[in-house]
């Protein structure tokens, strides 16, 4: 098979969340556990970060993993959703898997993966493991796909574990209440690793303080001691620069508001990592807040493609996110504002297009996915709101109109959801 072919092979032989929604998620961890056991439990092999959380985790997976790039690690970094290519889920020092390892990887374990009928995500873990060991990296950022105590990421023993944060996403899988979606996130914490936890509300917190108890596990709140004091974006720099409490000035290149919060995440583990000594060299901790996207590859965090107009696309894609995303908007200083906007139908729309600002031009649309709430949905909603846009078939479409309405003073935000983001940066064809 060519890759192409193996990848609609991969797409197609297992349940895939991103495209067919609750039908492709699998309760338990037999298969990962079948799985490890025929590869000779490859994540044994090398020490790893497990990384859980509603939102954030994507960026602080990517931001440790250049730190300890910088600090001389080979580092495997293991993501989901793609946006343009599988391969990006799986990288060392910021390169994508080869498509000759993927190809490789399904000819040759097809005949002991077929009968188990695993999930998508629970394969792709498994070549993701078994990829790093035999890249021999030092160490991996392993990114939870969904919840944590049955996620198919949950076999490993890490050195660390991190939750982000949570809000009310998932909930058909996870529980309707924060406390419920907590305790599902807790269950990556592990006898006696370290945890840290970067931003609580009442219902959350002791959840994570009773599960840490019961593990014998160190448990840090972020919040508790912030590491930043604050943060602003330099436009000569193109940078987000923080004031630190134990780290001076650092500059990073993910801008977003919400990078913020993020940094405090990071900024802590960093420091239970570098009590474990596996930091060994300070000065490295800058230097990877600095190169985040071109060390690592990540695409789509508040991402800046062009100037005159300006355009940022930005995966947010849940009310957590949104809370960040429609104030920054907000407070853009611009001739006017453009939104291309669309979402997939898991997400609370009502509750998200509320918050959109008022004064924007709105180019709605649907991703390529079967999960897609239709543009026309998304239309009326946005009628319904008070909101200014005409609907438009594919996301494409939708940014060509909004490119050729601009002015060169004028803020294109492309967004909504992750497959939004996806239909336009491969419309770009960004290198990978």
């Amino acid at each position: 098979m060519t890759y192409q072919e193996t990848t609609e092979y991969l797409f197609n032989v297992a349940p895939v969340f991103e495209k067919i929604g609750a039908a492709a998620y699998k309760e338990g961890l037999y298969n990962s556990h079948a799985l490890d056991a025929h590869f000779g439990h490859p994540h044994r092999q090398y020490a790893t970060i497990h990384v859980a959380g509603t939102n954030g985790k994507g960026s602080c997976s990517h931001t440790l993993a250049s730190i300890l790039q910088a600090d001389g690690y080979r580092v495997g970094l293991y993501t989901s959703p793609h946006l343009v290519d599988f391969r990006e889920r799986i990288r060392v020092n910021g390169t994508c898997i080869s498509e000759e390892e993927v190809m490789r990887f399904v000819e040759e374990e097809r005949n002991f993966f077929e009968p188990l009928h695993p999930s998508f995500f629970e394969l792709t873990t498994a070549l993701a493991f078994k990829y790093f060991a035999d890249q021999q990296v030092d160490i991996a950022v392993i990114e939870v796909g969904l919840g944590g105590r049955l996620d198919c990421t949950n076999i490993i023993k890490p050195i660390l574990s991190i939750i982000t944060n949570i809000s009310m996403d998932h909930t058909q899988f996870l529980g309707n209440t924060l406390a419920k979606i907590a305790g599902e996130k807790a269950g990556i914490i592990k006898p006696h690793v370290p945890v840290v936890i970067g931003e609580t509300v009442p219902e959350t917190r002791p959840v994570f303080e009773e599960r840490a108890k019961q593990e014998g596990t160190p448990i840090v709140f972020a919040e508790d001691n912030p590491e930043i004091r604050s943060s602003a974006y330099d436009d000569q720099q193109h940078m987000r620069v923080y004031q630190t409490r134990s780290f001076g000035s650092i500059a990073g290149d993910l801008t977003g508001d919400y990078q913020e919060k993020n940094t405090n995440t990071v900024l802590t583990a960093v420091q239970q990592l570098l009590q474990q000594q596996v930091i060994r060299h300070a000065e490295n901790i800058k230097k990877g807040f600095s190169q985040v996207a071109a060390t690592t590859g990540l695409l789509g965090r508040w991402q800046q493609m062009q100037s005159h107009p300006t355009v940022v696309c930005d995966t947010g894609h849940n009310v957590g996110g949104w809370n960040y995303l429609s104030l920054q908007l907000k407070q853009l200083q611009c001739q006017q504002l453009r939104i291309v906007f669309g979402m997939v139908d898991d997400k609370d729309l009502d509750t998200i297009m509320k918050m959109l600002p008022k004064n924007a031009v709105y180019y709605w649309t649907q991703p390529s996915t079967k999960r897609a709430f239709p543009v026309e949905k998304i239309a009326r909603t946005g009628l319904e709101k008070q909101l200014n846009g005409r609907p438009f078939s594919n996301v494409i479409q939708a940014y060509k109109t909004a490119m050729a309405d601009a002015s060169e003073k004028d803020f294109i935000f492309v967004g909504g959801s992750s497959y939004v983001v996806a239909d336009f940066l491969a419309s770009l064809k960004p290198r990978i």
